[in-house]
C-alpha cells in the first residue's frame, strides 16, 4: 500500500516553491505583455522628445517672427517719417521751382529791356560796310566822301551832316583783309534816315549802309530774312521793323520763329 502511494507522488500538484522556480518566471525574464507596454512607453518617450523638438523649433520661430515683426514695425515707421520728409521736400521743390521760373521770367524781361535801351541808342547810328581802310584816315572825312561819291547827295547836303561820333569797328586787320566797317552816329535822327535812304545807290555793289543793332537783334533779324523771302515770293507784302516781321500789316508771331516775342 505504500509502495502505490510512493509510485503516484511524482504526480502531485507543484507547491509553491516549485512555482518560483519555473523557467519562466525565473528572474531578468519579461512577460509578451510587459514588452507591448515597454514598447509603448519608448514610443511615446520619442514622441514626446519629438514634440520638444518641434515645440522649440516653433518656440524659435515665433522669437524669430516677432523680431521680424517688430523690424517690420521699425521699418514701416521709417518709410512714414521718409514720405512726411519727401512731402516736405517735393513742396520745397515746388517753391524752388517756381522761384527759378519767376526768376527766368524776370530775368527775360530785364534782358529784353537792357538790349531795347542798347537799340534805342543805337537808333542814330548807321553801318558803312566796304570802304576802304586807309593808315591814320578820318573816319568823319571818309564817310562824308562816301555819301558824296556813292550815295550821290548834293556836297552842300553833306557839308551840313553833323555826326557826334564816327570810327571803324574792330581791331585794325591784316591789309589783305576785308576792311572795317565804319559807324557813324548822327547828330539828326532826319539826317541819319535821308543817308540811310539813298542806300539804293549801292545795290549790285560791295557796299553797304545798314542800321546798326545789338548783336542779339543782329541774329534775330537774320532768322526773320529767310521768313521775310519766303512771304514776298508768294505775293504777300513782308517788312521787317528791328526784330519783327509784318506780314500784310500783321505782327507774324511764332514761338518756333519768334520765341522772345513770349
Amino acid at each position: 500500500m505504500k509502495k502505490a502511494q510512493c509510485a503516484a507522488s511524482p504526480a502531485k500538484s507543484e507547491t509553491p516553491s516549485s512555482k518560483r522556480l519555473r523557467p519562466a518566471d525565473s528572474p531578468g525574464t519579461t512577460s509578451p505583455a510587459g514588452k507591448d507596454i515597454a514598447d509603448i512607453l519608448e514610443s511615446i518617450d520619442k514622441r514626446l522628445s519629438t514634440f520638444d523638438a518641434r515645440l522649440s523649433l516653433v518656440e524659435l520661430l515665433h522669437r524669430e517672427f516677432k523680431c521680424l515683426r517688430e523690424s517690420l514695425e521699425f521699418s514701416q515707421q521709417q518709410v512714414e517719417t521718409l514720405a512726411a520728409e519727401n512731402a516736405t521736400l517735393r513742396e520745397s521743390v515746388k517753391c524752388l521751382t517756381d522761384n527759378v521760373t519767376e526768376l527766368n521770367r524776370e530775368n527775360k524781361k530785364i534782358k529784353e529791356t537792357v538790349i531795347d535801351l542798347q537799340a534805342r541808342s543805337m537808333r542814330d547810328n548807321l553801318v558803312f560796310s566796304g570802304i576802304p581802310e586807309a593808315a591814320g584816315e578820318d573816319a568823319e572825312t571818309t564817310v562824308k566822301s562816301f555819301i558824296k561819291t556813292h550815295l550821290k547827295l548834293p556836297e552842300d547836303t553833306v557839308k551840313n551832316i553833323v555826326f557826334d561820333r564816327v570810327h571803324r569797328l574792330g581791331p585794325i586787320r591784316a591789309a589783305a583783309g576785308r576792311p572795317r566797317p565804319i559807324v557813324a552816329k548822327f547828330g539828326h535822327f532826319k539826317q541819319k534816315e535821308h543817308v540811310k535812304s539813298r542806300g539804293r545807290e549801292l545795290k549790285g555793289r560791295d557796299f553797304s549802309v545798314n542800321d546798326q543793332f545789338p548783336k542779339e537783334i543782329l541774329e534775330r533779324r537774320r532768322v526773320l530774312f529767310p521768313i521775310r523771302r519766303g512771304f514776298i515770293q508768294k505775293g504777300s507784302r513782308a517788312v521787317i521793323a528791328v526784330d519783327r516781321l509784318y506780314v500784310d500789316g500783321q505782327l507774324h508771331r511764332d514761338p518756333d520763329i519768334t520765341p522772345w516775342l513770349y
